[in-house]
């Protein structure tokens, strides 16, 4: 018997189309003619056979419905227009809809003929390989834009049921270097804009023993137009954070202070967003750490419409000496690389306080939050995943780190940084749960 079967080269490349589907997606899987059988039973979705080798309107005009997300399993490496193709297919999306397009990545061409000139393997059409990093520019040509990407199986082969075991261990040592057999791109219509909406705008500043910080940070936040708000979201402090909070003023833009209900930043971040119906928020940390007036930079990504979460960066620039502690360094890029691992997005960093997102994504939030079914003490998390989760487009923005001049971190690196890896164990499951 071969080692490597159709139905075994097929499985974990199926389970992987379960991590881009939510509930309720109204979904459409497209192969090629003479797709494995096997294949076709296991995914038990509304799946269209494709004869590239024939007219492409016709085959996708008896498509009628419109699809949250369409799966190009192995189609496109085999087109002979793919723009043509993705054009085509795109009218068939519904608003926000997703493509997701797997292939075989073109490092492995060579030992995949040599595989089927074994007979390790079935034998394939002659494809076009495409390159996960040079096909993000065909996909800009046309319009779409790259919402993550990523490859996977590094081990083709079954062994005894340990291939599985061993793919996952190679699939993280190795997730970076895009070596694996298959790659995902996930992508969506570009609603880049070059003309800025006038959204309503909220930031929202947690504090927590920031008495000394807060009236000139304010003074900092730069003037972004009508219709914007800053809530001070304030913590059972030990100063008179609260007071000068009340007794702060702008010519600016309107101030509200509320006062938490339940502790944690986390908290004072979710009850700020629903004291206010601001369409773009902001998060901003009290600390001044980070230069106020670059918000006018991260609101401009939204304004015009090239990102729906906007995630700061403090580990491009060079920071500050003693602008962050060298275990809390290595274990952010620890972190980084856990949550880049897990939502498919090369981040460099998960824990900057400073993020700009849409309205929408809060909703999203809510819904994470109730599947993970564990809690993140500073929100950064459900941010980055339920943002992920959710198809939302996620830029990061590089920002200088600097030593805070009052008071001192809230977070205890301990207590907090065992509840962060609980919680991205968790969430790593989710995202490669294949059920």
């Amino acid at each position: 018997m071969a080692l490597l079967t159709s139905l075994e080269f097929y499985r974990r490349h199926t389970s992987e189309f379960n991590k881009y589907i939510h509930q309720d997606d109204e979904v459409l899987i497209i192969t090629p003619i003479g797709t494995s059988l096997d294949l076709r039973e296991k995914l038990n979705l509304n799946i269209l056979d494709f004869d590239l080798k024939k007219d492409i309107d016709s085959q996708i005009n008896t498509l009628s419905n419109k699809y949250d997300l369409i799966i190009l399993s192995d189609v496109l490496e085999v087109s002979q227009d793919i723009i043509r193709f993705l054009n085509l297919l795109r009218k068939n999306l519904n608003k926000d809809g997703r493509i997701l397009i797997a292939s075989i990545n073109p490092i492995w061409n060579i030992p995949l003929k040599l595989f089927e000139n074994l007979k390790l393997k079935k034998e394939s059409e002659n494809r076009s390989y495409i390159h996960l990093k040079k096909f993000s520019k065909v996909l800009s040509s046309v319009g779409l834009e790259v919402l993550s990407s990523t490859s996977r199986q590094y081990f083709p082969f079954k062994l005894l049921y340990l291939g599985s075991i061993i793919n996952k261990f190679l699939e993280i040592m190795f997730h970076f270097l895009n070596f694996g057999i298959r790659t995902y791109i996930l992508v969506r219509e570009d609603n880049s804009n070059t003309k800025k909406t006038n959204y309503s705008k909220t930031i929202i500043i947690p504090a927590k023993n920031e008495e000394g910080n807060l009236v000139e940070l304010i003074d900092r936040i730069p003037n972004l137009g009508k219709n914007t708000e800053v809530v001070i979201s304030c913590g059972t402090s030990h100063d008179n954070t609260l007071k000068v909070a009340k007794g702060i003023t702008s010519n600016f833009f309107d101030i509200k202070v509320i006062e938490q209900t339940k502790d944690g930043k986390a908290n004072a971040v979710w009850e700020a967003i629903e004291s206010t119906d601001g369409e773009i928020i902001a998060i901003l940390d009290a600390d001044i750490s980070v230069d106020p007036e670059k918000l006018e930079d991260f609101f401009e990504i939204i304004s015009l419409e090239r990102a729906d979460f906007v995630n700061g960066t403090r580990l491009i620039y060079d920071m500050e000496r003693g602008a962050m502690k060298f275990i809390n360094n290595i274990g952010n890029r620890v972190f980084q690389f856990i949550v880049s691992l897990t939502i498919g997005l090369p981040l460099t960093d998960s824990l900057c306080g400073t993020k700009v997102f849409r309205r929408t994504l809060y909703t999203k939030i809510i819904s994470w939050q109730s599947t993970v079914k564990t809690k993140d003490p500073f929100g950064d998390f459900d941010l980055l995943f339920a943002a992920a989760y959710s198809g939302h487009k996620i830029l990061e923005l590089p920002i200088h780190y600097k030593t805070r001049t009052y008071g001192e971190t809230q977070i205890n690196k301990y207590r907090d940084g065992y509840k962060l890896i609980k919680y991205l164990v968790r969430s790593f499951y989710k995202f490669n749960s294949s059920s």
